[in-house]
């Protein structure tokens, strides 16, 4: 008799990746999404705040007032950061920029009151040149591997670390110096993470996860694990969106699952978590492969054994291209907050470590004011070159930086270069990095011509007028003028 061959099971969070992949849908997934988060009504008051408003890293990512967490001790109750709780999933999280060097203290005293057992950090403290995250722990071979936080009245000392090819292991101690009552603390760090970008394949991310996992950082009956990248969003929702989505598969059934509504439910409590297009289909990649590690969910690979991984084999990835050298296409930035950011391989900029200063404002843009909710990176791509001018504004007009992809904003364009699509060769992707910079430059130094030519037309204007004669007519010329400004302003 012959034997009945059976085809695998596929699940409903795979053929909804399949469908998306097929029909190059992923941003315009990740639009229908961002566009349900704008009917949130929740605040952002304390953010807002003058006390409070130099402890934001970014000026667009705003701690939610109805989830945030508060400090009970210290000089202020104020940390951005939210608790993520998952009820279905028994998972609570705490999400929460990278710190300051003015929040240092106010990030231990937060893992502290929380009774936290490990830190998930998912960033690199520089990253294209820019300070991400401050260094906020002591490192091994410093004078007495420890670092004081007078401010709170807590220690931080290295006790040891493990090393993994894509995360390292620590294991701090804190101690209350008052009471003298220490803990120790887990300090995962994902370090192959890149910014606005995905791992190559989810094979490394799960064995982290599972390490994270196994070392019962996310058990019920302990504080939740505090997880932050730079913004606290991006990195940080993708690993909660998957580790949550597991934890229901496995308690519930392959097909209990709907990515989009976890992840809407997450958003109630934290702004923005998925950042981008790529970050939101490296989640349901991920969540597909791990799924298929059930019913233990742990990924026992040898770090040395090829994987045939499902995200590789459907999307063809290049797993030749080195990470750091070329990232997968960087989103949006986080507002105009990280503008600098993104021209950083063209002009140098200042750290965007932002460091409070007692007699003016801090080097870092401060919170907009929006009505309630903000979504960072929500402006869609423009096409026109007007918009430049309005995303560099804040750049020194003398000293303009380019951005280093493809739109006319220093914004990647998702759906002219897909993380799924193939890459001939790194010659040629830098060779049409360059031509697209080369255009922006040229954008740019045209936005700048007209800029000078109207500054001296309305210089020749007001020379052509005296006060006594057509004072009126000038005034309406000069008002005409400097509407018309106002207006190519607001257009950029």
């Amino acid at each position: 008799m012959a034997t009945e061959t059976r085809e695998p099971s596929v699940s409903n969070v795979e053929t909804e990746y399949h469908e998306i992949t097929s029909k190059d849908a992923w941003a315009v997934l990740y639009q229908h999404l961002r566009n349900e988060c704008g009917n949130y009504d929740y605040t952002c008051n304390e953010s807002k705040k003058p006390q409070n408003r130099h402890l934001n890293r970014y000026r667009d990512v705003a701690p939610y007032d109805h989830t945030r967490i508060t400090l009970r001790k210290g000089p202020c109750d104020y940390i951005n950061a939210n608790l993520v709780q998952m009820e279905r999933a028994h998972r609570k999280y705490i999400l929460t920029q990278g710190p300051l060097s003015s929040t240092a203290g106010h990030f231990w005293l937060m893992v502290w009151e929380q009774n936290s057992k490990a830190v998930l950090m998912l960033n690199k403290v520089i990253e294209k040149n820019q300070v991400k995250c401050h260094q906020y722990w002591p490192l091994e071979g410093s004078s007495d591997h420890t670092m004081m936080f007078p401010d709170v009245g807590l220690k931080v000392e290295n006790i040891s670390k493990t090393e993994s090819p894509h995360y390292t292991r620590r294991t701090l101690r804190l101690t209350d110096v008052e009471s003298g009552e220490s803990r120790e603390i887990l300090h995962f760090h994902y370090t192959t993470w890149p910014d606005f970008g995905v791992p190559q394949s989810p094979t490394a991310f799960l064995q982290f996860l599972t390490d994270v996992r196994q070392s019962g950082a996310l058990n019920q009956g302990i504080g939740p694990p505090v997880v932050h990248c730079s913004a606290g969003i991006g990195r940080s929702g993708t690993f909660c969106l998957v580790d949550t989505c597991l934890v229901l598969i496995e308690e519930n059934g392959l097909n209990s699952v709907n990515v989009r509504d976890v992840l809407m439910e997450m958003r109630q409590s934290r702004m923005g978590l998925i950042q981008t297009p790529d970050q939101l289909q490296f989640s349901y990649a991920a969540i597909i492969e791990g799924a298929k590690q059930l019913p233990s969910n742990n990924v026992n690979v040898d770090n040395n054994e090829i994987v045939n991984n499902h995200y590789d084999v459907v999307n063809n990835v290049n797993s030749s291209v080195e990470e750091e050298e070329e990232p997968p296409p960087l989103p949006p930035p986080r507002g105009e907050s990280l503008t600098r950011s993104m021209m950083s391989d063209l002009s140098p900029s200042p750290s965007s470590e932002n460091v409070e200063d007692a007699n003016g404002p801090p080097d870092k843009p401060l919170p907009r004011e929006p009505p309630n909710y903000t979504e960072p990176c929500t402006s869609p791509p423009p096409t026109n070159s007007t918009s430049i001018a309005n995303n560099i504004h804040e750049e020194n007009s003398d000293n303009v930086a380019v951005p280093e992809e493809t739109n006319s904003d220093g914004e990647r364009s998702y759906q002219a270069t897909s993380y799924s699509s193939n890459t001939n060769s790194k010659n040629e992707l830098r060779k049409r990095i360059q031509e697209k910079k080369d255009r922006l430059a040229a954008q740019v130094r045209e936005m700048k011509r007209r800029q000078k030519e109207t500054e001296e037309w309305q210089k020749l204007k007001r020379s052509l007028f005296t006060p006594l004669t057509i004072g009126i007519g000038a005034a309406v010329v000069g008002g005409g003028v400097l509407a018309l400004c106002g207006y190519l302003y607001l257009r950029g």
